[in-house]
């Protein structure tokens, strides 16, 4: 299974930022043929950037849709129009939106659906908290959030990232063994779901992803890429770790 990097710019970036992407366009190209790449801009930018990008092996992602086509919904973006910007894929029920917007595991699956809808990948993201890996919780967590956000059918559209809460933005990663351990428990799960179909579910680790940790990330079983904050606005860091995933794929 190719590993897939994906980048999750979160709010960060303006149009100038178009030149750090494309040199990570340019680091992508290098490595097509041997590791997916995507970046995740705010939805500003990602007409732009795939106009910049368009000749290149370099995929967008969109960070949030709403579950809906269209509406009055203020503020909010359905998939569709994600779709036709340009995105091939979306991330729905980061962290970060569940604990900044309240979200749920049934409106996350919503959005997923909505992406299949639209013709777009959903990485779905779950994880546990601080107080939650503390109290032992972190597999039932786990567990509970991938049964509730994945959607039913077939799972050809949809990519799990495993995100620990308290490693996002902290520099703090998870052991090995730990992250082994989740991402074990998150493949028997979508065995046990979807059959032969869940084994080709890339499972990708969110969580501190740096240049200097990827390649023993990378390398642990089940772990089927990588989705990374804030070493994706950084060209020549992005690009560090594409190698590391190519060299572990």
């Amino acid at each position: 299974m190719r590993h897939l990097i994906a980048g999750n710019w979160k709010m960060n970036g303006l149009a100038a930022s178009l030149d750090e992407a494309a040199a990570t366009a340019a680091g992508a190209d290098e490595l097509k043929d041997r590791v997916d790449a995507m970046i995740c801009p705010p939805a500003t930018l990602i007409a732009q950037l795939r106009w910049r990008t368009a000749k290149t092996a370099l995929a967008i992602g969109g960070q949030d849709c709403h579950p809906k086509t269209s509406g009055a919904h203020t503020g909010d973006i359905s998939a569709e129009m994600l779709k036709d910007a340009g995105a091939s894929a979306v991330i729905v029920g980061h962290s970060e939106r569940r604990t900044d917007h309240g979200e749920t595991d049934l409106l996350v699956r919503a959005k997923a659906e909505a992406a299949r809808r639209a013709g777009l990948t959903a990485i779905v993201c779950i994880g546990e908290t601080e107080a939650e890996r503390d109290s032992g919780q972190t597999l039932d967590v786990v567990g509970q959030q991938l049964a509730g956000s994945v959607p039913n059918g077939e799972p050809t559209d949809i990519v799990i990232a495993y995100e620990p809460v308290w490693a996002i933005g902290t520099g703090r990663t998870p052991s090995s063994d730990d992250i082994a351990q989740v991402h074990a428990h998150i493949r028997n799960a979508l065995d046990a779901r979807f059959g032969a179909a869940g084994r080709s579910v890339r499972i990708l680790y969110g969580g501190s992803m740096k240049p200097d940790n990827a390649a023993a990330i990378l390398a642990l079983a089940e772990v089927n890429g990588g989705l990374v904050g804030g070493a994706s606005l950084k060209s020549a860091d992005f690009v560090a770790i594409l190698r590391a995933a190519a060299g572990a794929g």
